[in-house]
């Protein structure tokens, strides 16, 4: 009797999501969904500073850890982190130790609290590049930055914010939904949830 699998029709992805069970979930559920909410936004942010010179799998594995070191994310928390809690993620082998990344994470918290107590919404901010609206990409071209990730950047960078490059911000873009680059061929191509 034939595998009731066999027959059934194969799922293209985008070739990036390999066959790791985790970063399929991750790309089918996550990757290119638009985010709307600011503290999510943020911690994708901080989590794609972490991943400068590392892959993002790398992070994905160690994302629970991370959640957890950083106090779930909560920029209000992660704002009053001293030098103990530096030393505390120093010694954490479930997240990258990167003193310049931890303090990076640390001061983008603190301009994300600056941010809200000036009356600015974080997601508000992320949005307003693109008029709320998520910016459609070819889904044949694999870019590393853009005219609009520079623009960014150098608005994060203006305001305080570390390991925020045109690629890691492009980067960010994608995996938040700002710009849509699942490739022509993914069954998530179109999809907004």
């Amino acid at each position: 009797m034939p595998n009731a699998d066999a027959s059934a029709p194969t799922v293209v992805r985008c070739r990036w999501a390999g066959t790791d069970k985790l970063m399929v979930a991750y790309h089918d559920k996550e990757w290119g969904v638009p985010e709307r909410n600011s503290r999510k936004l943020w911690e994708t942010l901080m989590l794609e500073g972490f991943q400068a010179g590392l892959s993002w799998s790398t992070i994905l594995n160690k994302r629970v850890a991370f959640r957890k070191g950083f106090a779930g994310f909560d920029p209000e928390k992660v704002a009053r982190f001293g030098a103990r809690d530096i030393r505390r993620l120093l010694a954490d082998p479930g997240i990258v130790r990167s003193r310049a990344k931890i303090e990076a994470t640390i001061g983008g918290a603190k301009i994300y609290c600056d941010m809200l107590e000036h009356g600015e919404k974080f997601s508000t901010f992320c949005w307003s590049f693109t008029d709320g609206k998520p910016i459609e990409g070819d889904g044949k071209t694999v870019l590393a930055s853009t005219p609009l990730s520079e623009k960014i950047s150098k608005e994060l960078k203006r305001r305080g914010f570390k390991f925020v490059g045109p690629t890691i911000v492009y980067a960010w873009m994608q995996a938040v939904g700002i710009v849509n680059d699942h490739s022509a061929t993914c069954f998530r191509r179109g999809v907004t949830k």
